[in-house]
């Protein structure tokens, strides 16, 4: 009986996988080491049928065909946005083109998946949301998609947000803008959980901003520096509820840690003693190989790329990084550069 069910549900999940099948095809525009590292393996999972690859060469383009079967690669976007096969276009390139080709991959009629920064300034992305009326446009801003965000928001709702710190530490970047290529990242993560921000207060020395911000009764402290180590990178959000402390941990663990009865103003745990009791609510499992116990899915790169296929193909699936989602990000990152 046991093993009915188990081959039953076995074949529901295959056939799943199996029936899911894109009616379009979709281009790339780009081919850096995160582009190969982190989205060209999510769509050879999909099995999105990628038809064109763009680059800046000719002479690249001639090594990808040669590696890439089945694939054409061309140095001239038009090729793409005239090809009425293609419905849906990704771009990985770099920060200060991405916003001129997007804008052209949307005026073209087509959906549009952009890794981020989208473009530089807040009147740019106006222009792409202008330009990508419903789910035309997906914003690569992955910790939006990853379990752990969607686990701490799920339990933040039932409870009383009182404060939170960020950190987000690097080594010293010097090939672009740190504000819009790394910080956007965790601005754009407390964007998203907490809300709208004020900025109270920002200081700033060598490659270290802290911001102090304030979410509508949520106070926050944002820590990002580029001051610290690539080896040892690390990114830590803690939040302080009515009733736990919690924390996640690089997008790889989220524990919460319920906090001590409180009667009448005094903590119970001082005068009978107590104990901590943490409970890990999310953490990947490296014993077993498998998607979900993948960085690219803890990460929230699959559930990006998933998000934006499904609304090429006109499937179920939730856009959480339209241009409209992002502004308030915008804001809070052209708000600090200010101050």
């Amino acid at each position: 009986m046991i093993d009915s069910v188990i081959e039953r549900y076995k074949k529901i999940r295959t056939a799943k996988m199996l029936n899911r099948r894109c009616a379009w095809k979709y281009a790339f525009v780009g081919l850096g080491q995160h582009s190969l590292s982190n989205l060209y393996p999510v769509l050879d999972y999909l099995h999105v049928p990628l038809k064109w690859i763009v680059v800046r060469s000719e002479e690249k383009a001639r090594m990808i065909e040669a590696k890439y079967q089945g694939v054409k690669a061309t140095s001239r976007l038009d090729d793409v946005l005239n090809d009425s096969e293609v419905r849906g276009v990704l771009v990985a390139a770099t920060p200060k083109a991405n916003f001129e080709i997007g804008r052209r991959v949307l005026e073209s009629g087509k959906y549009l998946f952009v890794e981020k920064p989208p473009c530089l300034t807040i009147s740019e992305l106006e222009t792409l949301g202008q330009l990508s009326e419903g789910n035309r446009l997906v914003i690569g801003l992955q910790k939006r998609y990853a379990p752990c965000t969607a686990e701490l928001q799920k339990r933040l709702a039932k409870e009383t947000v009182h404060s939170y710190s960020m950190t987000y530490r690097t080594g010293s970047y010097a090939e672009g803008d740190a504000m819009t290529d790394l910080f956007i990242h965790p601005l754009d993560l407390v964007t998203a959980i907490f809300g709208q921000a004020e900025v109270v207060g920002v200081a700033r020395n060598a490659g270290t901003i802290m911001a102090l911000l304030n979410h509508s009764g949520v106070i926050g402290q944002v820590e990002m520096s580029t001051d610290y180590s690539w080896t040892d990178a690390h990114e830590t959000l803690r939040v302080v509820t009515n009733r736990a402390v919690y924390e996640m941990e690089q997008m790889e663990q989220l524990t919460r840690e319920a906090k001590g009865r409180v009667v009448m103003g005094v903590p119970m745990e001082k005068v009978f003693g107590g104990h901590i009791v943490r409970e890990q609510l999310f953490g990947r499992n490296n014993f077993v190989p498998t998607l979900v116990n993948n960085q690219v899915y803890t990460q929230g790169y699959y559930n990006e790329i998933d998000t934006f296929v499904s609304a090429v193909e006109g499937w179920d699936g939730k856009v959480l990084t339209r241009a409209s989602d992002v502004l308030e990000t915008y804001r809070l990152m052209e708000a600090i550069c200010k101050r």
